[in-house]
């Protein structure tokens, strides 16, 4: 599902990845953990095609079997929103937009109908326990709320992978929870595959695999 080789990442003169080597199988829930300043977002932001790696060092960057160290922009951007899903510790829901509206966006910009979209919107919002909070806009929702329509926007396209960074950072414990068995009911379901960073020990004593991250490299 997810192979990367040799990711290097400097910021000035700073070197944040030292030579990242990653491989995430279909389906599993991989949790990456460590220090702030180790990191782990500037990799989870390669792996979304975010950002990029160094050119300069020889890497790879492969995703549901495409290699995508050589694809232009425009290719990476039609990639990401076909294959990834992003999941943020804040939401990132646009405030005058209703749930179903967020949700729709990423379905939107990969040209489905808006019949269809708001079709697959309604199904991950019931799916996730809000189908009475569609036409609420984020104001008025709870932060547990407001994190499962990130969630269904996350999903709706059906892409390969969900990446999350904090995902329960900014939730009460509760909520963290819900959202913790949220993600492991969405691979039993839909075997969808999950690599989370976060500084929730229970959620990352969860997770298939813990990776640690220590000054720009993977140590366990």
């Amino acid at each position: 599902m997810i192979v990367t080789k040799n990711i290097h990442k400097y910021y000035g003169d700073v070197e944040v990845l030292k030579g990242v080597d990653l491989a995430i199988q279909k389906g599993e829930i991989v949790a990456i953990v460590g220090p702030s300043g180790a990191g782990k977002t500037t990799l989870l932001q390669i792996l979304g095609t975010l950002d990029k790696p160094i050119k300069e060092q020889d890497f790879e960057l492969i995703i549901n079997n495409t290699s995508l160290k050589d694809l232009s922009d425009k290719q990476l951007s039609d990639f990401r929103n076909r294959h990834i899903g992003f999941i943020f510790q804040f939401h990132q829901l646009l405030p005058e937009f209703t749930a179903l509206e967020n949700v729709c966006i990423p379905a939107f910009i990969g040209n489905t109908s808006k019949k269809e979209a708001e079709e697959k919107a309604t199904k991950w919002l019931e799916f996730l326990g809000l189908s009475h909070r569609l036409h609420h806009k984020p104001n008025e929702l709870s932060g547990g709320e407001q994190q499962r329509v990130a969630v269904a926007r996350a999903l709706i396209n059906n892409p390969s992978v969900i990446l999350a960074d904090e995902p329960s950072g900014n939730l009460d414990s509760v909520a963290a929870k819900n959202l913790h068995e949220l993600f492991f009911k969405l691979r039993d379901k839909f075997n969808q595959t999950f690599v989370l960073v976060t500084h929730n020990e229970e959620l990352a004593n969860m997770a298939d695999r813990k990776l640690t991250m220590k000054d720009g490299k993977i140590i366990e």
